[in-house]
């Protein structure tokens, strides 16, 4: 591993080099928040892709171009007169220090939960009490993940289930309650409905500690891998998967599950 030395005069060589390109490359020159922001949410997927595949070298690379928009974006801000990249950093530094009184102050934490408990009331400070519990949470957040923040951002202050078991119930109740508006074939109230399953199967997984964003990438994974199987076996017989009976793809579908199993 680089020194600390080494790693300052690296990221120094990335702001170089961007300094350089924004002033001679044609593209970067053009470039404003407004054309990046695009860019940057396909990158910040990308990185994503490959930390659930515990890509090593890919992981390192998409922080690179993750890394890469942050120093742009800093980079224009500092064009405009209203930060720079260490502003960037001192002003991210400064938080890391007010969040964890536990480690630059006399409050005490010693687990992770307890620090977990403290950290709502924090951010709440930041703002002298006037922001709300939840404005924390983007809107434009995918609504799975919104969902788990915002249970989890309430629970930070003491509004949750006692007891998690109790959780149970209420996910059996949206269930029956959807089923029921299924059956009366009324779409705006099933749908509202599947909103309410849905959000209480993403909180019994929050009150059991599984994240369910995670958990449904493992699952879509894991059907393409055995979709994929299919496919396969479908191309090396010459065969349309339109030709394939339901059943000929259920075996296949079963073979591809043993193999992952061995």
């Amino acid at each position: 591993m680089h020194t600390r030395e080494e790693k300052l005069n690296a990221f120094g060589r990335l702001i170089d080099v961007l300094d350089t390109l924004r002033v001679k490359c044609p593209w970067d020159k053009k470039q404003t928040n407004e054309s990046l922001r695009p860019n940057t949410i396909e990158e910040t997927f990308e990185l994503c892709d490959a930390l659930m595949k515990n890509d090593k070298n890919n992981i390192c690379k998409e922080l690179g171009d993750v890394l890469l928009h942050v120093c742009f974006y800093a980079l224009i801000g500092s064009e405009t007169g209203d930060f720079d990249i260490a502003d960037v950093c001192n002003k991210e530094a400064d938080k890391l220090i007010f969040r964890h009184p536990h480690v630059y102050g006399n409050v005490k934490a010693d687990t992770a939960d307890q620090v977990t408990e403290n950290w709502e009331q924090i951010k709440l400070k930041e703002k002298d009490g006037n922001k709300r519990v939840l404005s924390g949470v983007p809107d434009a957040l995918p609504s799975l993940i919104k969902a788990y923040r915002i249970q989890d951002k309430a629970r930070n202050v003491g509004f949750d289930w006692e007891d998690k078991g109790d959780v149970w119930k209420k996910v059996r109740e949206e269930l029956d309650e959807l089923e029921a508006e299924l059956r009366k074939e009324d779409k705006n109230k099933s749908t509202e409905e599947l909103g309410d399953f849905l959000f209480s199967v993403i909180n019994a997984a929050r009150l059991y500690h599984l994240n369910p964003d995670n958990a449904l990438e493992h699952t879509n994974q894991k059907f393409i891998r055995r979709f994929n199987y299919i496919e396969d076996h479908s191309i090396k017989a010459g065969k349309p998967l339109t030709d394939m009976s339901l059943e000929d793809m259920d075996k296949l579908w079963n073979e591809a599950k043993k193999q992952e199993i061995k």
